[in-house]
């Protein structure tokens, strides 16, 4: 069955993150024991690598739920070394960054870097500064699908588009089957799921649907609120993982570390020699091809979508840390310090493709560390 096969092929791409040499990805020590990230002589190793410095008491942090997994493994480790409760919400991008301009939290995650109007209002939060991006997470979108006999699905963007659009709405299209000669499709009726919240996950989703089949996504405008009528929603990414998951004939977009056991996830005809799968070392391809847009101390990314790459998922997202670059609250920059340089650190990066996540590229990931060091 396919999803076999990805699971094989998955663990295959932890092992060719670890060797990239074209991507010289920073989570490339060979001193993983295969310990779980929070237990046993794994969780002790990490926890001494730890610099805690003066952190103490208790984080507050929101945003983006496509990195709720990895902030799971980070504050279990960084927790075990520092005397610190943190608290992240994952309530969203777009709630995490309102948290932040309203100084509701010590940093939020999103994955989308700020906008202008968002940067202006971090201002009055960031005493002589403003919010930055910092990119620590990276990832494949998976789009993720629950159709019985159905075990190999490939789709390219145009099909995509039209299916989240409502314009495709049985999986027997003429247009399915022509991606899929080999594969008995039903005349099952297609339920897609999109984020009922503001996501920055749909952001980018949508970013690629509006880059990669204009002709079909051109006439939305794009952001975190989903736009196309039709369809059904749910909250976060886990809402919409689970509603594929127990909906027949469903399909939905979520990050490959939701997208495990019990889910097939599409390939994606991009126009290259063959179709392209969801995964880290496919996704590791396309971020490593992005081009810095930020200047000073922001890090901002600006990815390729449409890419005809051979081997190079082009559905991805980066999460960005989001925090003042200076006028951070006294009370709680010592930890937030403390907790973004492990993030960025070696340890922290290797904890991302244990966990279905891509680390950062070392150009990028040496220049975050950069900036957490300079934070005020």
């Amino acid at each position: 069955m396919k999803l076999q096969r990805k699971n094989r092929l998955r663990a295959l791409s932890l092992g060719a993150v670890a060797v990239s040499s074209a991507l010289a990805l920073t989570a490339c020590g060979s001193d993983d024991t295969g310990a779980d990230p929070g237990t046993g002589d794994g969780a002790s190793t990490q926890a001494g690598n730890i610099k805690c410095d003066d952190a103490q008491g208790q984080l507050l942090a929101d945003g983006s739920s496509a990195q709720k997994n990895a902030m799971d493994a980070w504050v279990k480790q960084f927790s075990a070394a520092c005397k610190v409760q943190i608290n992240y919400k994952a309530g969203g991008s777009g709630a995490g960054v309102t948290a932040f301009t309203q100084g509701q939290v010590a940093f939020a995650g999103s994955d989308s870097a700020l906008k202008p109007e968002e940067v202006t209002a971090s201002k009055e939060q960031c005493e002589g500064g403003q919010g930055i991006n910092l990119p620590m997470v990276g990832g494949p979108i998976a789009v993720g699908y629950k159709l019985s006999g159905v075990d190999n699905l490939v789709l390219d963007a145009d099909t995509l588009a039209k299916i989240f659009d409502s314009q495709i709405t049985k999986w027997n299209d003429p247009a399915i089957a022509k991606l899929n000669p080999d594969a008995k499709l039903p005349a099952t009726k297609i339920q897609a799921f999109h984020r009922s919240d503001e996501s920055g996950t749909t952001d980018n989703f949508t970013k690629y649907l509006k880059e990669a089949a204009p002709d079909v996504w051109g006439k939305y405008e794009g952001g975190k609120a989903w736009e196309a009528k039709g369809g059904q929603s749910a909250p976060q990414s886990s809402g919409v993982t689970a509603q594929v998951k127990q909906t027949e004939g469903a399909i939905g977009y979520m990050e490959l570390s939701y997208a495990k056991e019990g889910m097939n996830t599409v390939d994606l005809d991009t126009g290259a020699g063959t179709p392209v799968e969801a995964t880290i070392d496919n996704a590791s391809k396309a971020i490593a091809a992005a081009k810095q847009v930020g200047t000073g101390k922001d890090l901002a990314l600006e990815l390729d979508y449409a890419t005809k790459a051979e081997g190079a998922y082009p559905i991805v997202l980066v999460t960005y840390e989001i925090v003042c670059d200076k006028g951070n609250k006294a009370d709680t920059l010592p930890a937030t310090k403390a907790l973004l340089r492990y993030m960025a650190s070696e340890d922290g990066q290797k904890i991302l493709a244990e966990n279905d996540y891509a680390p950062m590229p070392q150009e990028i990931i040496a220049k975050v560390r950069t900036t957490v060091e300079g934070l005020s």
